[in-house]
């Protein structure tokens, strides 16, 4: 068997950002987002944001990353590419120009026939229907909605005029509003156009004096109004799926939703189930902007953007989970333990299946050879990837140790480097645009060796990485027989531009041998329209508790994960939609599923 874990074993590139919002400071990150995922002549590949490449595996648990020529559009976002009569067609987006499309028959080798663009567009998506004709879906904008048009197949050029498919609805749609766990409402008609009468006054403008186009954009800089992106289109049983990402990639409730409609260009219905993809908890929260696929065994599965948003707003990583159709047509995606390690195998899987193994490192006692104030090694246990245990020098002295505090059955550890902020010199030319960046383009090595022990005097070695040629920043090691071990020390880190080692999680997995939870006790109420909060009971021996919602008992399909019992506020919900909720409590011996309630 073969496992993935959350956020995708790929080398993450760093970024080196001129952000005009920050006057222009450089802020440094690694950055991947936005992924669109085929199946190519047997392979799969995911194209995504500042990769300066392409992802590819044979099995879509192993990836190696390949540079992609310098003429395609490597510093645009939302690259999409899909499939059409034996060549693969690749765009991405641009505001500034019209924005060009490239196919290939030889996505690594290839040569790219450019085809010329017509218009200017921002997050596209291309679908070509069972009867080969072509559609295109565009659109990334808190005031503008997803466009629709058809396609030229033969020259790509519109068919007709636009339509407006998708717009936000955040006062009914409660997971499109902005904010953390969707804390924000929208501004009223009259607070937003206060705001943009006092916009004009500090500038001394009239508006009159604003570039076309530009009264609507202001306005929605003061909306508070989700951002509508992401499009990206499937059919399935004759119906199509035109999916959307909101609010805006900077929160933890970043989500996929859905719309369907029975033509390719709808009308469209919010579909039943939605968010579809939505995990705000866990150790690496965002389930935003993505593509649905299925493999060659027949199945689906969605890769979207995870975050971190920590030295820049753009700090993203890229995931994937089991998706699929239940028997009404309603699109899912699992995500319940979706930073855990999930089994991937070549033939038909429950996309329902549990995790292989529990998680037994959160908590647990952490000590390290030094650490930077602020940064204790304890954070490393804190399943948090937005706090991070950092050393005092860069020497292959430090080390990082976790006591899990008996002796395990290990299967696996996820081994997560983070990135402090970091001040040097942009190491080539800043890209002019909108977002103004340099991607690095040398390949950097993280190496480091992990021992395990039962008694910490005695120690072996679990993963020798001191000679890596790769940069892997999310490693994942699997030992499905189990190691015996209670110690796991990670040292001689040696990570890009001589950083002092940061660790924002040595995650570890497996199985205890002792009782599982009792079943919690929770109490669920609808609080509004879209709000609703879960009060869980504590108990002993429980780690964490997994809070499921959905339209029935049998379609409890979303989640939200939390460490600790007490209220919880959840605010992805519909207004006028009836909802049912039950919390499962998991610890380091299995899950306990609890009652399931209906919410009043």
């Amino acid at each position: 068997m073969k496992y993935i874990c959350n956020p995708l074993n790929i080398n993450y590139r760093y970024q080196f950002n001129a952000d005009p919002r920050n006057g222009g400071k450089l802020s440094i990150c690694r950055e991947a987002a936005d992924p669109s995922m085929i199946c190519y002549e047997g392979r799969y590949y995911i194209f995504a944001s500042m990769t300066l490449g392409v992802w590819v595996s044979d099995d879509l648990v192993n990836w190696e990353n390949h540079r992609l020529p310098e003429d395609l559009p490597l510093y645009d976002y939302a690259p999409d590419v899909r499939v059409l009569g034996g060549y693969v067609y690749l765009c991405a987006s641009s505001r500034d120009h019209n924005c060009d499309r490239w196919r290939t028959r030889d996505i690594l080798n290839g040569p790219y026939e450019k085809i010329e663009g017509t218009f200017p567009y921002w997050d596209p998506n291309l679908f070509i229907d069972d009867d080969g004709r072509v559609y295109f879906y565009w659109g990334c904008s808190n005031v503008t909605p997803i466009y629709g048009v058809e396609l030229d197949p033969e020259t790509m050029l519109p068919m007709g005029e636009k339509k407006e498919l998708i717009f936000g609805d955040s006062h009914r749609i409660g997971y499109e509003r902005i904010g953390e766990d969707n804390s924000t409402l929208p501004a009223s008609e009259a607070e937003v156009e206060a705001a943009f009468r006092g916009f004009l006054k500090s500038r001394s403008m009239t508006e009159e004096m604003l570039p076309p186009g530009m009264k609507d954009l202001v306005k929605g800089m003061f909306s508070r109004r989700p951002y509508i992106e992401g499009a990206w289109m499937d059919k399935h049983c004759g119906r199509y799926y035109l999916q959307y990402a909101c609010p805006g990639a900077q929160y933890n409730v970043y989500s996929d939703g859905v719309y369907v409609g029975d033509s390719p260009l709808g009308p469209f219905t919010l579909a039943g189930n939605n968010p579809y993809s939505y995990k705000p908890g866990g150790f690496l929260p965002g389930a935003g902007h993505g593509s649905t696929m299925q493999d060659d065994q027949g199945n689906w599965w969605h890769t979207a953007t995870m975050r971190i948003s920590v030295n820049h707003m753009f700090e993203r990583r890229v995931g994937l989970w089991p998706a699929g159709f239940d028997g009404d047509g309603e699109l899912y995606c699992n995500q319940r333990y979706g930073d855990w390690p999930l089994s991937v195998s070549g033939f038909r899987q429950d996309p329902w299946r549990d995790p292989a193994w529990m998680l037994l490192s959160i908590g647990k006692k952490a000590e390290a050879s030094s650490f930077a104030e602020g940064h204790d090694p304890g954070l490393a246990s804190q399943e948090n990837v937005q706090t991070f245990w950092k050393a005092e020098t860069n020497s292959e002295d430090e080390w990082l140790c976790l006591d899990l505090g008996k002796v395990y059955d290990v299967h696996a550890v996820q081994v997560n480097f983070a990135d402090d902020a970091m001040d040097m010199e942009c190491p080539g030319q800043i890209r002019p645009g909108s977002q103004p960046r340099y991607i690095e383009e040398r390949d950097h090595v993280t190496r480091w060796l992990l021992e395990g022990s039962e008694d910490g005097l005695s120690w072996s070695v679990i993963e020798d990485k001191r000679q890596a040629l790769t940069d892997l920043s999310h490693d994942l090691v699997i030992r499905e027989d189990g190691i015996r071990v209670r110690y796991l020390r990670l040292s001689h880190m040696e990570v890009p531009y001589g950083q002092n080692p940061c660790v924002s999680g040595l995650r570890v997995f497996g199985l205890g041998q002792g009782e599982k939870p009792a079943v919690p006790s929770f109490e669920a109420v609808r609080t509004g329209d879209l709000d609703m909060t879960v009060k869980t009971c504590a108990q002993d021996n429980t780690l964490g508790y997994n809070i499921l919602f959905g339209s029935s008992p049998e379609k409890l399909y979303h989640s939200y994960m939390v460490f600790e019992a007490g209220e919880k506020r959840v605010g992805a919900l519909i207004a006028g939609k009836e909802y049912f909720v039950r919390v499962d409590a998991f610890n380091e011996n299995g899950i306990t599923e609890g009652k399931c309630v209906k919410l009043q």
